[in-house]
């Protein structure tokens, strides 16, 4: 999700998806208009899809109840029933950015495995039914094109809506949709609707692209995509600004352990990373009458004080652990993607008053890179790196 001048901003452009109303694939594509995104971007997504004979677009604005939003309507004519792999070929074959397609085939293969584990069959079987035309194409790809063209470096979402009871003879929410946003981290808040709020299409875009948690930023505008259904207040915010991250509020939670095996210790940290910590730190310490063992830190956001706190009580030999309340001050950061003389590779890059300083080549690029090319991973990291170096002028 970065555009060509990226290695030019020194903040973190994010965008926030208020899902208020739920989420679908043509609500985000209104929305990210909205936000100042170029309409014309959905022309050359059906054309790099090859969708022309099959597909319309239509921008318009609407209203539901008291605000006005962007409307867009993908229309397919003879529709055409895709397979996941013929869905996935579709897209490798298209001419688009290397992040826009990753992100695409991602929400894809998201979709692919939620029907696969409905209705029991391998995905390569799987019929997608409604999800198989060309309006999810359009839908899918335009959504991360757009974000790529808006120059967005990272996307968050709401809690979303989730309804009770039954549309036709299937339950609410979708099951699909339920699938696909398993184990993301997404919150689903209970509402009183009879409506399907967050379809399977925009759960996948969610899933493939954003983080369940709303962050502090720098709001710079805002966008609202007008859903289908005419009920007031149907439709989807989002906010484009800067993640004010350079200083924030967090909280160390301490405690002592003497009486631990290290590698339980050592999984103990990796489950409370993989929980949300922020960090996790081991030093070796002397406890009473000479005893070797641990002072455990786990640095946490406000939001998930508790559940951390829970599980290292749960999980460890402690009685207690301590809280503190402290402050930190953050170096700027943001990713650029380099070409290279490998390919194309991330890299992470740190900054101070918004100069860069210093660049770490992403691990899991390199590593692909290296598969593929047969090169050695620390030559790829190597190249990776003086690329990078060259493209910000770090000498």
């Amino acid at each position: 999700m970065k555009g060509p001048s990226a290695d030019r901003r020194s903040r973190l452009k994010i965008a926030y998806f208020d899902c208020f109303a739920g989420i679908s694939g043509d609500m985000t594509l209104g929305a990210l208009i909205d936000c100042g995104a170029d309409q014309a971007q959905l022309d050359a997504v059906v054309e790099s899809l090859r969708l022309g004979d099959e597909v319309t677009v239509d921008v318009r604005r609407e209203s539901r109840g008291h605000v006005a939003g962007t409307r867009v309507v993908v229309e397919t004519r003879d529709r055409v029933e895709r397979t996941v792999p013929k869905l996935r070929a579709t897209i490798e074959k298209a001419d688009m950015p290397a992040t826009v397609r990753s992100r695409a085939i991602n929400a894809i293969n998201r979709l692919a495995r939620a029907e696969s584990e409905i209705h029991g069959v391998p995905e390569e079987r799987v019929h997608l039914h409604e999800l198989g035309g060309a309006d999810t194409l359009v839908d899918i790809v335009g959504a991360f094109w757009l974000l790529h063209a808006l120059e967005v470096d990272h996307c968050y979402a709401s809690a979303l809506p989730a309804p009770r009871g039954t549309k036709g003879d299937m339950p609410l929410p979708a099951p699909a949709s339920l699938r696909v946003l398993a184990g993301t981290g997404a919150v689903l808040q209970p509402v009183n609707s009879e409506r399907e709020l967050v379809t399977p299409t925009g759960a996948a875009i969610l899933a493939a692209g954003a983080t369940f948690h709303r962050p502090a930023m720098s709001l710079h505008r805002v966008g609202y995509g007008v859903g289908a259904h005419a009920a007031p207040g149907n439709l989807l915010a989002v906010w484009i600004g800067e993640e004010a991250t350079t200083q924030a509020g967090v909280t160390l939670i301490e405690t002592n352990l003497d009486d631990m095996a290290p590698n339980l210790v050592a999984a103990l940290s990796e489950d409370l990373m993989a929980a949300g910590a922020l960090d996790v730190a081991v030093v070796p310490a002397v406890m009473k009458k000479g005893r070797p063992g641990h002072l455990l830190t786990v640095m946490a956001p406000p939001e998930l004080v508790c559940p951390l706190t829970d599980h290292l009580l749960r999980h460890s030999t402690t009685l207690g652990v301590r809280v503190h309340q402290v402050d930190r001050v953050i170096a700027g950061r943001r990713v650029i993607e380099v070409a290279t003389p490998l390919g194309n590779a991330r890299v992470k890059v740190k900054e101070l008053g918004g100069q860069a300083i210093d660049l770490t080549p992403e691990y899991e690029d390199c590593r692909r890179i290296s598969r593929e090319k047969g090169v050695d991973l620390r030559e790829v990291m190597r190249v990776v790196a003086d690329s990078a170096r060259r493209q910000l002028g770090l000498g």
